[in-house]
């Protein structure tokens, strides 16, 4: 899962570009309970970043001791670098993270997994972050979790997929009521040993998953 100890590899930071702030705000006010005033909170603590952007994105943040050597092992490893982000080779987009992280993850209204859609595996991952990938038996494709952790840090999967790009998904007490306050990529469904997910995408194109976990 997805915790507030930000070793280096870690999920720490989320953001979300969109092109109209007060449209993004009752959006995700209305979907997730969040507010906006500099970040994204709920229940007064922050969930998320914005930012002013053309289009709508959402562009996960790993942690970091330091930004410019990450920055090079992204090149080295085949990745580019872009002006507020990063991307792999495949083309999906990220960012690292020096700072502070999200005061609350884990938890309703709050990141709780993330997923790579992709053609490749997460071998450049791995080059760069140092993560350590696994695969369970019966569930296809590779779990991932910071170097050197234990089960109980796995925080995404890697799924195949034709296009590329990261896909978080956010704790809620009530995936069919969210789902009903947004337009549906994926359909409220049960995954059995995970909990209850839907994926939809909001007025400017960024898609993200709702989930009720089974331990939550």
């Amino acid at each position: 899962m997805i915790t507030t100890d930000f070793v280096p590899g870690a999920p720490a930071w989320i953001e979300l570009g969109s092109p109209d702030r007060d449209a993004t705000a009752a959006f995700y006010g209305r979907v997730l309970g969040w507010g906006l005033g500099d970040q994204f909170t709920h229940e007064g603590r922050t969930v998320a970043g914005h930012a002013a952007r053309e289009t709508g994105a959402w562009t996960i943040h790993f942690a970091v001791a330091d930004a410019d050597q990450a920055a090079q092992a992204v090149v080295a490893a085949g990745g580019t670098i872009h002006d507020r982000t990063m991307a792999d080779p495949q083309g999906a987009e990220f960012g690292v993270w020096p700072h502070a992280g999200l005061d609350v993850v884990s938890v309703p209204g709050a990141l709780t997994w993330l997923e790579l859609h992709s053609p490749a595996d997460a071998s450049f991952y791995r080059t760069v972050f140092s993560w350590d990938a696994i695969t369970i038996p019966g569930a296809p494709g590779e779990f991932v979790r910071p170097a050197g952790t234990g089960a109980g840090r796995l925080f995404g999967a890697v799924v195949g997929d034709s296009e590329a790009y990261w896909l978080p998904y956010f704790e809620v007490t009530d995936v069919d009521q969210a789902a009903g306050a947004a337009e549906e990529v994926v359909e409220p469904y049960e995954l059995d040993g995970v909990g209850r997910i839907a994926v939809l995408v909001d007025p400017f194109g960024a898609r993200f998953g709702v989930m009720r976990s089974v331990t939550s």
